[in-house]
């Protein structure tokens, strides 16, 4: 694009990101160059800090900084409970809404045969091991209702079976404060099989 290699090179790496595209990795680009020099400065010095110091918790997956999360420090959550998550982005909303006390285990992913992502990829064999530890009495699926979610949910689920440990779901329906000629058909359908 430019006769300037370091910001082809800014550009390209900010393209690294989820959803940006060359346009939008121009703008960001200018603008940290051309009104937030200081703002560069400390995104990189962040980025470089994060990249070297924040690791895969030992228990759970999520990231941390020490060994083990603080949410895995903590000895007064409800070790019977392991919920299974996708991501940390999904942990952090669990946690947010103040009504999960147990435990987590972070898969970093789904099953996705097509993009290469299997049981190993995604930790089965070390979430196997930490379910079946003695302690968890129940593993909570909440993985997202798209495809590869359901698929990954259902390889838990079958994985655990036989186990002897309760499996449940994340339950699924129409949204608080909707209207439901507004919902997807889906949905209803869903919400009026697992009604309560």
């Amino acid at each position: 694009m430019s006769d300037v290699q370091s910001l082809d090179a800014l550009i390209e790496a900010l393209r690294r990101l989820p959803g940006v595209g060359i346009k939008s990795a121009q703008r960001m680009a200018f603008h940290l160059l051309q009104r937030d020099q200081a703002g560069a400065l400390q995104l990189a010095r962040a980025l470089d800090s994060a990249v070297n110091s924040v690791h895969h918790c030992e228990r759970c997956h999520t990231f941390t900084e020490g060994a083990i999360c603080s949410i895995c420090d903590d000895s007064g959550r409800d070790a019977a409970r392991l919920c299974v998550v996708e991501a940390p982005a999904d942990l952090a909303a669990m946690e947010r809404t103040g009504a999960y006390q147990g435990y987590y285990y972070v898969l970093m992913g789904r099953l996705s045969p097509l993009d290469g992502v299997g049981p190993k990829e995604i930790g089965m064999k070390q979430l196997l091991e930490r379910a079946c530890d003695g302690v968890v009495q129940e593993v909570i699926l909440a993985t997202s209702f798209t495809a590869e979610g359901e698929a990954t949910a259902h390889a838990v689920s079958e994985a655990l079976k036989s186990r002897g440990i309760l499996v449940t779901r994340l339950a699924r329906g129409v949204p608080i404060g909707s209207e439901l000629e507004y919902v997807d058909l889906g949905t209803i359908a869903h919400a009026l099989v697992d009604r309560r």
